[in-house]
């Protein structure tokens, strides 16, 4: 069974999805859930943060450990990507390799505000990524893109609308459709390069790492709180 975790980064995209269980956007445990559910690759696109604990690096390290492909692009995937690269975590697509050569470290380069479930994870605001690459596809001027960039950097990544960075540049508010005209979806095209590389992957885990897996005092104590929780 091949999991993928995703929600806005391939919202609205049309998608071969045959081999695979697609699941909403991780957070904590949903990854070791899918272990526990036989999952023998799993990709990591998007996840959930602020408002319910993020997708844990153990669990990654766990899934490593049993042999299991886990594979990131494109969003929370890219950052656990570049965090997790060193024990075997395979980054995917431009943007995770960034942060594994270290030319990005914010996380707030890829986030973004997105609908529920329901509305398909839709998009609500811009990701820096997204805006970096559209910016360098524009027919503008550079003190054009250098305002945009700049603007689109000081604004939190749930209000970064289009027209909120026009607006923040000082620029005419034609510039918002000519940006939607030109504009590149980085964090979509890394994550249908994970579909590739995910639905590719041969069937069956693979051999253990050379490296062994630490149960931790958190690590205990969640599997405990599960072992709880089921009982």
């Amino acid at each position: 069974m091949k999991v993928l975790f995703v929600g806005p980064s391939l919202s609205g995209q049309p998608y071969d999805r045959s081999g695979l269980e697609v699941r909403p956007p991780a957070r904590q445990g949903d990854l070791h859930a899918a272990v526990r559910d036989g999952a023998d690759a799993i990709g990591l696109v998007d996840g959930v943060f602020g408002f319910v604990p993020s997708v844990w690096h153990k669990e990654i390290l766990h899934a490593l450990e049993q042999g299991i492909p886990v594979l990131g692009a494109a969003s929370i995937g890219a950052l656990r990507a570049g965090e997790c690269a060193a024990f075997g975590m395979q980054a995917i697509g431009p943007i995770a390799q960034s942060y594994v050569s270290g030319a990005r470290s914010a996380d707030a380069d890829v986030c973004l505000a997105h609908a529920p479930a329901e509305l398909d994870f839709m998009p609500l605001s811009e990701p820096l990524v997204d805006v970096e690459a559209t910016v360098a596809a524009m027919d503008i001027t550079a003190a054009e893109a250098i305002a945009l960039r700049l603007a689109a950097q000081s604004i939190y990544f749930a209000d970064r609308t289009v027209e909120a960075i026009v607006a923040e540049a000082g620029l005419p508010l034609a510039f918002a459709d000519r940006y939607r005209a030109a504009r590149v979806r980085a964090k979509t095209a890394d994550a249908l390069l994970l579909v590739e590389r995910l639905k590719a992957l041969p069937p069956g885990r693979g051999p253990a790492p050379d490296w062994t897996f630490i149960a931790s005092d958190p690590w205990r104590g969640y599997l405990a709180e599960l072992a709880d929780w089921a009982a």
